[in-house]
């Protein structure tokens, strides 16, 4: 093993070079780096698709602009999210607020004024309702409906874009960019309570969930090489994750992703997937043996808009992947 020595950070109104020179420090700040240069390499190999899992609740931590300019500069091609996430960005997209609130605070005395909290973050309960009450609407407009997440949340972000043009959202930016969004958890979130409205109304809604394993891994075998990007982990880690399976149960040329960088504050000696290492995932086939990787332990609100502000600094243009569906 070829040692080198560590190089002092040096401060610069120049993100991208900041970054650049922490992946030659030590400790996370290093990983941070590291994952910056594995992601230009990404972005660098036109044989490579890449693959966004996006787990949590991003959007109400602020981090709605910095995934929208990942989608708009294609520093991603596909994104597999929780529920969550595409709730709040539609709540945000008509209107519906979410506002910095305290992680020290009665909870009893917020449940007795309507108001929902999301660690610091603070939300009004009817507001959300009046949002679930809307999606059980939009699921009337396209009703009798049967096919995947992705294609279910094709139509209902042209429908908030729609309603609120002058607005500007994570999901209308991903339909206006050609960047397919899957949920294969799309019951457990409040766009499947809005969906259990309707169906409970009579409205013929049905949400295909092994539709969305077949079209993400579709992708993957289409791909001469994937990369994947993970904020945390969860279902979105691994619904990426077991495509590489999938593929090669299939007979597809699937022999692991050949790029993998994760965000992640779950530490791996527990056992549980979100802080599974890409060393275990090489086990199951699902990250290639030499491919360059790297798991920033980092909360992903920190991490995110430093990796994305670097990635733009750069310069670094590309163009769109399409895919049939």
């Amino acid at each position: 093993m070829a040692m080198q020595p560590t190089v002092p950070v040096r401060p610069t109104n120049d993100l991208a070079a900041l970054l650049d020179g922490m992946a030659s420090t030590g400790f996370q700040g290093r990983k941070l780096g590291e994952s910056v240069r594995i992601w230009r390499e990404m972005l660098g190999d036109p044989d490579c698709t890449i693959l966004l899992g996006l787990s949590g609740a991003m959007i109400p931590a602020g981090m709605r602009e910095v995934l929208s300019a990942l989608v708009r500069h294609h520093y991603v091609d596909a994104i597999v999210s929780t529920g969550a996430n595409i709730f709040h960005d539609a709540c945000e997209h008509l209107g519906v607020c979410h506002y910095q609130g305290h992680h020290h605070v009665d909870d009893a005395e917020l449940f007795s004024r309507g108001i929902d909290r999301i660690y610091d973050v603070f939300a009004f309960e009817e507001e959300f309702r009046t949002t679930d009450r809307q999606i059980a609407e939009f699921a009337r407009s396209v009703a009798p409906f049967d096919g995947s997440s992705r294609a279910f949340l094709e139509a209902f972000g042209r429908y908030i874009a729609g309603a609120a043009p002058e607005s500007s959202s994570f999901l209308a930016t991903c339909v206006s960019e050609g960047v397919p969004i899957f949920v294969p958890a799309l019951a457990d979130s409040s766009i499947g309570i809005g969906l259990v409205i309707a169906r409970r109304n009579g409205i013929d809604i049905r949400v295909d969930q092994l539709a969305d394993a077949d079209e993400v891994t579709r992708i993957v075998e289409g791909a001469k090489k994937t990369g994947v990007v993970y904020v945390g982990g969860g279902v979105p880690k691994n619904f990426i994750q077991q495509t590489q399976v999938i593929g090669s149960i299939h007979d597809a040329d699937c022999t692991g992703h050949a790029y993998a960088i994760q965000y992640t504050a779950d530490s791996p000696h527990w056992g549980g997937l979100s802080g599974c290492t890409f060393e275990e995932a090489i086990s199951w086939g699902k990250e290639q043996v030499q491919s360059p990787r790297v798991q920033c332990f980092c909360d992903a609100t920190i991490a995110l808009p430093l990796v994305t502000s670097a990635l733009i600094a750069s310069g670094i243009r590309r163009e769109p992947r399409r895919f049939e569906f």
